[in-house]
């Protein structure tokens, strides 16, 4: 929450938005309070801390190091209504009840621990945090990193160089591997001019073409024309015509994708998003 912003100010803004003014407090047991709490070194505040009016300024010290930090000795608190400032709560001895808190109110936390981690953004900038960053010493001297096995590599061939899982040995880019069958076989139960239905999205349409197809992975593909425009292209691949249709009525697919038989016109859109289908 932004520093401009009072608490206070921050507190009906919340309600407001929440329509939860007028009944926030409703449920809550009798004798138990909802307050905010600030803290002296922290931006942030902590909301809607529930806090029994029997409970001693000294456990409320200890309630509230669990969610600051600041331990119990290094409390100083201070309830105000608001912005309004009302009374310190200063004798541990005490309930809370005595000093007439009431839901919504906020305690103060001013922390006087020298040392404090919270100091000076310490809890909130983290900027100030201590990153660790191995040397380059410390690295070498490690077993089973990618470094030593490089190096390895190296020193058994010198003209070895690491290439990425997409490449051939030559740098050339490696072929598509298939997990499926893309021969002759995969489409010889296909012939042109059948009725079909492809998936995904049980999408009809009349076989228009088979073969390979110059610039898609190798294999043999499907050329459909929809009976919708529920397909990616007009028939053409990268400027090559292999059928004729409208644009967006056309597709290319595998044959795993293409179920011929009597599929008459339907007026249905399905999805048409597939790795397999251009």
């Amino acid at each position: 929450m932004s520093s401009g912003i009072k608490h206070q100010d921050a507190q009906y803004l919340r309600d407001y938005l929440t329509a939860g003014d007028a009944t926030r407090y409703n449920l809550l047991p009798e004798g138990v309070v909802c307050l905010n709490v600030t803290h002296s070194n922290l931006k942030a505040y902590v909301a809607d801390i529930r806090i029994d009016l029997h409970t001693t300024i000294e456990n409320v010290k200890h309630k509230l190091y669990t969610h600051i930090g600041t331990k119990p000795h290094y409390q100083r608190l201070s309830l105000y209504d608001g912005d309004r400032y009302l009374y310190p709560l200063d004798d541990d001895s005490k309930m809370l009840g005595y000093y007439s808190a009431e839901n919504g109110m906020r305690i103060h936390v001013h922390d006087t621990d020298p040392h404090s981690m919270s100091k000076d953004g310490g809890l909130e900038d983290v900027s100030k945090i201590q990153k660790y960053r191995m040397s380059e010493e410390d690295y070498d001297k490690r077993k089973g990193t990618l470094r030593e096995w490089i190096k390895k590599e190296k020193a058994k061939d010198p003209k070895w160089r690491m290439k990425s899982m997409n490449q051939n040995g030559d740098g050339t880019p490696a072929p598509v591997q298939e997990e499926y069958d893309t021969s002759i076989e995969s489409v010889s139960h296909i012939n042109l001019g059948e009725r079909c239905e492809c998936q995904p999205g049980a999408r009809r349409g009349v076989i228009s073409f088979v073969g390979e197809v110059e610039g898609l992975n190798e294999g043999y593909w499907v050329g459909v024309t929809f009976d919708e425009p529920l397909g990616k292209t007009n028939g053409s691949v990268r400027g090559k015509e292999y059928f004729k249709c409208q644009e967006n009525f056309g597709g290319f697919l595998r044959g795993k994708n293409v179920t011929c038989g009597d599929f008459p016109e339907i007026d249905e859109f399905g999805d048409d998003d597939d790795e397999d289908e251009i």
